[in-house]
């Protein structure tokens, strides 16, 4: 686990860094936000058991309760330890949508990030402004 909350700003955009099992933890990417996180990477190596009903469901849920992109790189294969990781790397816009997935197989995707999404999202629902907790 690590002990701090970092964002990198890019000039373009700015990251919130965090890795696999913190995607468990809706309150760490608040605070990638209240940051100034628009983008947040998620570099990760779900297991083929968690990751089949878990990995999509959690990678879109911070994008779409943030409002961020989020870019999700996932492992595939097995590993050494003996395991199966689930692979499914993903790119999520600020609305939920999927922009590219891979599959089970090694590979690349892409995906081109509209900043200007990210704005019109959160200028038609401003969910960081109704926070009330």
């Amino acid at each position: 686990a690590g002990s701090e909350v970092v964002v990198e700003n890019l000039g373009w955009g700015t990251l919130g860094y965090s890795i696999c099992y913190d995607v468990r933890f809706p309150e760490l990417y608040r605070q990638l936000v209240a940051r100034g996180a628009n983008l947040l990477v998620i570099p990760a190596n779900f297991t083929a058991y968690t990751g089949a009903p878990h990995w999509e469901v959690l990678v879109r849920a911070r994008a779409i309760e943030n409002q961020c992109f989020v870019i999700a790189a996932d492992q595939t294969g097995m590993t050494g330890a003996g395991w199966e990781a689930h692979g499914h790397s993903m790119i999520v816009d600020p609305w939920g949508e999927v922009l590219a997935m891979a599959g089970k197989e090694e590979g690349i995707i892409t995906a081109k990030l509209d900043l200007g999404k990210l704005t019109e999202v959160r200028k038609k629902m401003p969910v960081h402004n109704h926070r009330r907790l």
